[in-house]
């Protein structure tokens, strides 16, 4: 009776002699190539070379190795048809009963800092796939591994009787999986070499980092993916979680939210509150402290139970402080001994460690899906449309500037409609998502109260009328940037200069949607 066979071709060799013992010791005939041969054969396990069985040697530096019909029509040939058998026996082939491969490392190669075209080329794999597509396809016959994980559970099975029908069915879509993956990673990288932004179809992937509690709602699963082929400095995939229970999926959007923010302040020490996906409170200061407080002072009370994101080393002082209220996130480049030790002992609180928080976000595409389609642009990363243009007769003092900027760099961040109030470098008042920019910005006056007097103002569009000026006037506000655009502006400039308010015009609107 003919021994059962088992094709093993592996680049990431994980198990793989134990893998080839146990299925020797099952009485299967071990082929493998190249590398894998020789690991086994080093290690003692019996096997035979592929190009034993083809008839013909390895060639073109290991390019071609397993494409041949001995090969192929031993894994495709349906057992169960009496015809394929025939053709088998006649051919003098040998069915392959169990694939083990896990490809060429594409993945590997292209992360690597200074690849090169040639280099990402040569780690394509074409056999690999080849047979795995072809083990995946003849799955009631052929047990195909392409995961290190699943070795232990293979033998496990073949040791009691026989691998289920379920069990090679599960492997076998396991596998379209991961050539899937696979082929996408190569058809991105190759886009990205060719300068091609929108194919004209368009494969993602992504892998799985881990599953969620439930979602926006308990009554909703979730997990979270990481992109692959990017780098995660700086992102909310990079993090190192130090305490805390399990992050949920509305605590990863807000936190990728602050994180966004504090990237506009790289500067200076920066402090970022955000509740909902919307900053409640930013600061910046001297030090971390002073750029907490005044974040926190900005919106005491909307910042209970939210998420803060601060770009320095949180240091005892600013510990005590954070520690006073209830945060659902704490995320920091780093903790100081004392200060990790204070803020742990609070139970529910999540503390992030983030050491590039700092970075900036690479240019990958900014995706949303909606029902039936995916939409796909680039990220908004530019802050100003060009060189700012006061178009009052009153041009904005050098403080009043400074506070300008720093209530634009925040409200390129709001949802829309959106207004930001600011004063001593920090946020008076935030006014986010509004179907009306006057009701967004009597929100943001009436976060303000008092400290709105005298703060500047920052909308994400154009004033259609001039109401928000009037409105402005009424509250204080001596300054407002704005990206101008409107066919109504010269009413809104003329509003300003009856109530001596500056205004400026950055020539870019931040909408977000």
């Amino acid at each position: 009776m003919q021994k059962p066979r088992a094709l093993l071709s592996v680049s990431d060799k994980t198990g793989i002699v134990d893998f080839a013992r146990g299925l020797f010791e099952l009485g299967y005939e071990v082929l493998s190539t190249g590398g894998t041969a020789r690991t086994l054969t080093q290690a003692g396990v019996p096997c035979t070379e592929v190009s034993d069985v083809t008839g013909f040697p390895e060639c073109l530096d290991g390019r071609v190795k397993t494409l041949h019909p001995a090969v192929h029509a031993g894994i495709l040939a349906m057992r169960d048809k009496p015809e394929h058998m025939q053709q088998l026996k006649a051919l003098g082939i040998v069915p392959i009963d169990v694939v083990a491969i896990n490809l060429y490392p594409f993945k590997q190669t292209i992360l690597k800092p200074e690849v090169t075209l040639e280099e990402a080329i040569e780690n394509i794999d074409i056999g690999g796939p080849t047979m795995l597509r072809a083990a995946a396809k003849n799955w009631q016959d052929v047990c195909v591994v392409v995961d290190p994980a699943d070795y232990g559970t293979i033998l496990d099975a073949l040791r009691a009787g026989t691998i289920t029908r379920q069990q090679k069915f599960l492997l076998s879509q396991k596998v379209f999986e991961h050539t899937a993956h696979y082929d996408a990673l190569i058809a991105r990288y190759l886009g990205a070499q060719a300068g091609v932004s929108y194919p004209p179809t368009l494969t993602l992937t992504f892998e799985k980092a881990q599953d969620l509690r439930y979602g926006e709602n308990p009554h909703q699963s979730a997990a979270f993916y990481h992109e692959v082929g990017r780098g995660f400095d700086g992102t909310v995939a990079g993090i190192r979680q130090l305490h805390g229970k399990e992050l949920s999926y509305n605590n990863i959007g807000d936190l990728d939210a602050a994180l966004n923010i504090i990237k506009e302040f790289p500067d200076t020490p920066c402090a970022v509150a955000v509740k909902h996906m919307n900053p409640c409170g930013v600061g910046t200061g001297e030090t971390l402290f002073d750029a907490y407080c005044r974040a926190y002072a900005s919106d005491p009370v909307s910042i209970f139970g939210g998420i803060v994101a601060l770009n320095r080393t949180v240091g005892m002082q600013t510990a005590e402080e954070l520690s006073k209220i209830f945060l659902e996130i704490i995320a920091a480049p780093a903790f100081t001994r004392d200060a990790l030790e204070l803020l742990s002992r609070k139970k529910n609180i999540r503390l992030i460690e983030l050491p590039y928080i700092n970075a900036k976000n690479g240019a990958w595409p900014d995706l949303r899906k909606v029902a039936g389609g995916l939409l796909v642009q680039d990220l908004d990363l530019p802050l100003l449309g060009g060189e700012l243009k006061t178009v009052t007769r009153r041009a904005p003092t050098e403080q009043e500037m400074e506070q300008l900027l720093f209530a634009w760099r925040v409200v390129k961040h709001v949802k829309s409609n959106a207004i930001v109030l600011a004063k001593d470098s920090s946020t008076v008042g935030v006014g986010p998502g509004q179907t009306n920019r006057i009701t967004a910005l009597d929100l943001a006056v009436r976060y303000g109260g008092e400290r709105a007097a005298g703060s500047v103002m920052a909308s994400d569009a154009f004033f259609p009328f001039d109401d928000c000026v009037k409105a402005a006037h009424e509250a204080g506000i001596t300054a407002i940037i704005q990206p101008g655009g409107s066919i109504r502006d010269e009413d809104s400039i003329r509003a300003c200069d009856e109530y001596g308010i500056a205004m400026v015009f950055t020539g870019m609107r931040h909408f977000r949607h």
